[in-house]
C-alpha cells in the first residue's frame, strides 16, 4: 500500500484553505435590505459603547459608501469604548473577536454591497466583589490606588471596517 504516506499530506491539503479563512462572527446574519442611494440607514447598534453605526450609499463612483459611528445619547454612560479599525487592526492574534458581518445591497445596483465587519476585544469589566454587606460597590480609594497602581481594568473595545464588493453600476 502506497497510499498511506500521502494520506498525511492530502489531509493538510485539504485543510489549508479554511484555515486561511476568515474566522466565523459570533452573530450570524443574513444580508440586510437593499438600501437606496442617499438613504442614512443603521447598521447595528452598540448599546455598551453608546453608538451606532450608520452608513449610506453616496452614488459616486470614487466613494460609494460612507459610514460613521454616531453617538446614541448624550446622556449615556458607555462601558466601552469604539476605536478606529485603521489604528487598532484589530486581529484574533491580538485578542480581538470577530464579532458581527453585516452586508448591505445597493437597491439601485444589485451587484454592489457594502461589507462591515465589526470586532470585539473583551475588557475585564466584571461585577465588583460583594462587600461585607452583600453589596456591589466601587470604592473612590480603591479606584484611586488601582488608577496609580496602573492597575485598572481594561474595558471592552469595538472596532468597525467597511469595503465595498462588487462592480459599480453607470
Amino acid at each position: 500500500m502506497r497510499l498511506t504516506p500521502l494520506l498525511p499530506l492530502m489531509f493538510v491539503v485539504a485543510v489549508m484553505p479554511a484555515m486561511a479563512a476568515e474566522p466565523k462572527p459570533e452573530i450570524d446574519r443574513a444580508k440586510a435590505t437593499p438600501q437606496a442611494v442617499g438613504a442614512a440607514h443603521t447598521l447595528r447598534s452598540i448599546p455598551e459603547a453608546c453608538a451606532r453605526i450608520e452608513g449610506m450609499f453616496t452614488g459616486q463612483s470614487a466613494d460609494p459608501y460612507k459610514f460613521a459611528v454616531v453617538r446614541t445619547s448624550p446622556n449615556c454612560q458607555p462601558r466601552a469604548r469604539f476605536v478606529d479599525a485603521a489604528k487598532a487592526g484589530p486581529s484574533v492574534a491580538k485578542g480581538w473577536i470577530f464579532n458581527d458581518l453585516i452586508r448591505v445591497p445597493n437597491a439601485s445596483c444589485p451587484a454592489q454591497q457594502a461589507v462591515v465587519k465589526v470586532w470585539r476585544k473583551p475588557g475585564a469589566n466584571g461585577s465588583p466583589e460583594l462587600d461585607a454587606q452583600g453589596r456591589a460597590r466601587i470604592y473612590l480609594g480603591d479606584s484611586k490606588e488601582a488608577a496609580q497602581a496602573d492597575t485598572l481594568a481594561a474595558i471592552p473595545m469595538f472596532a468597525a471596517s467597511m469595503a465595498v464588493e462588487g462592480k459599480a453600476c453607470e
